[in-house]
C-alpha cells in the first residue's frame, strides 16, 4: 500500500463493512453505512468507485449487480496506520503510544492478560 493509497474515514468505515462481511454490493453497504448516519447510495457508489482506482477494492460483476470486496487485509492496514501515528504523533516511542492509550481505555482482565503474554513472548525472543 503505498503513501496515495491510505484510506480516508470514510474509506475506513467501508473496508470495516466488507472485512466482516465478505464482498457486498454498494446497495448492502449503503444499508450498513445507513445503520450508523446518512449517506446516499450515489455517494456510497462515488467511495467505492475511488476505492477501485485506489486499489483498496477490487470490483467483480455478479449479473446486472457490482460485487466490492476489500484488496487489502485488516491487519495490514491497521499496521500501517499505527505505524504512521507512532512516527508522526509520538515520535518515532510506541511506548508512548502504549501509555497513552492505557492511560485512556482501562484494560479489561482478559486484555492484561494478552499484553503480559506478549511481553513475556518479547522477552523470551529477546533472549
Amino acid at each position: 500500500m503505498d503513501k496515495k493509497a491510505d484510506p480516508t474515514a470514510a474509506e475506513l468505515e467501508i473496508l470495516q463493512i466488507l472485512w466482516q462481511a465478505g464482498p457486498s454490493t454498494v446497495r448492502f453497504v449503503n444499508e450498513k453505512l445507513q445503520e450508523k448516519r446518512g449517506v446516499g447510495y450515489t455517494t456510497t457508489l462515488k467511495l467505492l468507485q475511488i476505492m477501485a482506482q485506489k486499489k483498496l477494492v477490487l470490483r467483480s460483476s455478479q449479473g446486472r449487480s457490482h460485487l466490492y470486496r476489500a484488496n487489502l487485509g485488516e491487519e495490514q492496514v491497521q499496521d500501517r496506520a499505527v505505524s504512521k501515528l507512532i512516527s508522526t504523533v509520538f515520535s518515532g516511542s510506541a511506548m508512548n503510544l502504549v501509555m497513552q492509550a492505557l492511560g485512556h481505555h482501562q484494560p479489561d482482565p482478559e486484555e492484561i492478560e494478552q499484553l503480559r503474554r506478549m511481553l513475556d513472548e518479547m522477552e523470551r525472543d529477546e533472549k
